[in-house]
């Protein structure tokens, strides 16, 4: 095992409320559960020593090639060793639970096959729970389980006869062999709850091959079930149903909230402090996210989440003050109190490791466009109760909306007239009117209109940089900010308006770098935080968009295809991608994923056009 694998050398793997990442040798080292947002009980990727992990891998040390790949249109993992003796496989996924309430108990099934020869193979269970805080015991059962116990958790250890768990102390170990056609299986299950309320056993019968390979059918069936309902047929099939398995597996069943990553405190640059907690659901991604998996024909999402906006909305109490905050925890509590993990070494060293974020109480006043642009896709957009709720939200931005904010990017370096952040207050107005219109709901329409015209004028007045020949961060500075790209496909301007495709020009000489997109230069703009950062897979993808709506076909293909190759082995990305090509960030990251969708629809669409086909 390495002391730290990089961060793209993992394959996501989940149930719809919590989610585990899987390196390329084997070892789970991260897991939250109950949910997305939990204390872990796996989390050697921020500390290789007090993090925990559990490792089914080969035992034959360095004399072994491992390739890991997905069960096609699935959520299912296979990690491939191949020696000279043997070629074996372990397939690991969490059985999905779709039910419209949180569950206290979550799988992790891995089953191991040899397909060739023989191979002997190490299991290494040693968990940590609460972020490796705190302490745990374990408990061995007559039926060769065992039982591992920490605050509030419960995580049960089952494996089939092939594998005889040993203790060690507090954690396990086993080694065993299987030859060609042979099989084993091995089970966790974590089950939370409060204290005396937990079971203490795993229940049910013993774990058998029988039992996980007909578990394993079952989540099979429900991905490929899952996926009937896209409708897409274009030119990039594999990486766009992969981005929306992963965009699936980031939302959180019961409310339908997607969070932004699975992960917290995967540093934007190696060493550095920008280590955010990124397990939550913000308005801006989330919004985003449905409306891509919407243009694929998946509109139970969108739906789920348009319901849970509308209930945001109407439930206010926001930790901000302000009617709508950026982010919240998937179940909708507004208080994401962040503190510093300093047993944490953080992923190689790149501390402070957070949880929670302090930024959920800024004021980003972009979230408002994100919220209607989101509403606005919606065929019903709900009861008459849920249009006040908008209604009142959008009358209450006609009296806010000029105030300096922090901007999408969420800087901690003080508050700025940030011109992404006015866009998105036009947006806010401009389908606030359409819904009015077209769903014939009350509301002061005259005085959303001049609120949008009013917001238009001051970004034509003061987002426009004369010299720049640009639109530019904010009134007060002439550098770019790569959130712009947004600009036509919100509307405010078309993607041939000749001020848009300057701003365009001047960001591909500023701000990208051999296809890939810097979200702003720091330098230039200070942020309020040490180090630097990699370029934004985000805006990278956003680029190809822009280009494609722009008729730049060629340009765009070119930087598309470019940007795929920055995809990991199994076909996912990180928020960022740094200076010799390494994934960066939070992983995997919803944003990212996103954009992908959107581009590949783009350039769809356009290629089509373009060739004389109907789209």
């Amino acid at each position: 095992m390495h002391e730290y694998p990089p961060i793209a050398d993992h394959g996501l793997v989940g149930d719809l409320q919590t989610a585990a990442l899987i390196a390329a040798d084997g070892t789970v080292d991260w897991w939250c559960t109950p949910r997305f947002d939990s204390p872990s009980v796996f989390a050697s990727l921020l500390d290789s020593d007090r993090g925990g992990f559990c490792r089914l891998a080969a035992d034959l040390g360095d004399d072994v090639t491992v390739r890991q790949l997905y069960l096609p249109d699935t959520a299912v993992l296979i990690t491939r060793f191949m020696a000279p003796s043997g070629v074996g496989e372990v397939a690991d996924f969490m059985p999905p639970v779709t039910t419209s309430s949180p569950v206290a108990r979550h799988r992790l099934i891995r089953i191991v096959r040899v397909v060739r020869g023989s191979m002997p193979f190490e299991l290494i269970c040693r968990p940590r729970f609460d972020y490796g805080r705190a302490p745990h015991t374990l408990t061995r059962h007559d039926d060769g389980s065992v039982l591992f116990r920490g605050p509030g958790t419960d995580l049960h250890l089952q494996a089939t006869d092939q594998v005889a768990l040993h203790p060690d102390g507090t954690d396990v170990s086993a080694r065993f062999t299987l030859r060609a056609g042979e099989r084993a299986a091995v089970l966790l299950t974590a089950e939370s709850g409060e204290p005396g309320a937990l079971s203490g056993r795993p229940g049910g019968t013993p774990l058998s091959v029988d039992m996980a390979g007909a578990e394993l059918e079952a989540c099979t069936a429900f991905w490929l079930d899952w996926l009937r309902a896209s409708r897409y047929r274009g030119r990039w099939h594999e990486m766009v149903t992969r981005s929306a398995i992963t965009l699936k597996l980031l939302t959180y069943a019961p409310t339908g909230a997607p969070i932004a990553a699975a992960t917290m405190g995967l540093p934007e640059q190696i060493g550095g402090e920008r280590n955010w907690d990124y397990r939550y659901t913000w308005v801006r991604d989330a919004s985003l996210s449905v409306r891509a998996l919407t243009g694929l024909g998946f509109v139970t999402e969108a739906d789920a989440f348009r319901r849970w906006l509308r209930e945001r909305l109407d439930a206010g109490g926001t930790a901000s003050g302000e009617p709508l905050q950026i982010m919240y925890r998937v179940d909708g509590e507004p208080h994401l109190t962040e503190e510093v993990l300093d047993h944490l070494e953080g992923y190689r060293r790149s501390a402070p490791v957070r949880a929670g974020n302090a930024a959920a109480d800024q004021i980003q006043l972009d979230i408002y466009g994100e919220a209607a642009y989101a509403l606005a896709e919606a065929d019903d957009i709900g009861a008459v109760r849920g249009w006040h709720a908008f209604a009142r939200v959008i009358d209450w931005l006609t009296d806010h909306w000029d105030r300096p904010d922090e901007g999408i990017w969420e800087t901690r370096g003080g508050r700025q007239d940030f011109t992404y952040s006015r866009l998105m207050t036009w947006v806010a107005f401009d389908r606030a009117v359409t819904l009015a219109t077209r769903h014939s709901r009350p509301g002061d329409i005259d005085r959303w209109r001049a609120a949008r015209d009013a917001v238009l004028r001051q970004l034509i007045d003061r987002g426009w940089n004369e010299k720049r020949k640009a639109f530019v961060q904010h009134y007060d500075t002439d550098v770019l900010d790569a959130s712009l790209l947004l600009m036509p496909k919100v509307g405010f301007l078309t993607p041939t308006d000749p001020d848009w495709l300057t701003t365009l020009d001047a960001m591909d000489g500023e701000l990208v770098s051999d296809s890939l997109v810097y979200r702003y230069d720091p330098a230039a703009s200070p942020d309020g935080l040490r180090g630097s950062e990699g370029t934004f897979n985000l805006c990278s993808f956003l680029y190809v968009e822009a280009l494609a709506r722009a008729g730049r076909l060629t340009q765009a293909r070119y930087a598309f295809s470019k940007m795929l190759t920055y995809a990991n082995h199994v076909g996912l990305f990180a928020e960022e991608i740094g200076p010799s090509g390494e994934q960066l960030g939070n992983f995997p990251q919803a944003f990212t994923h996103l954009a992908l969708i959107d581009a590949a629809l783009a350039l769809d669409e356009e290629l089509d056009r373009a060739a004389g086909r109907p789209g």
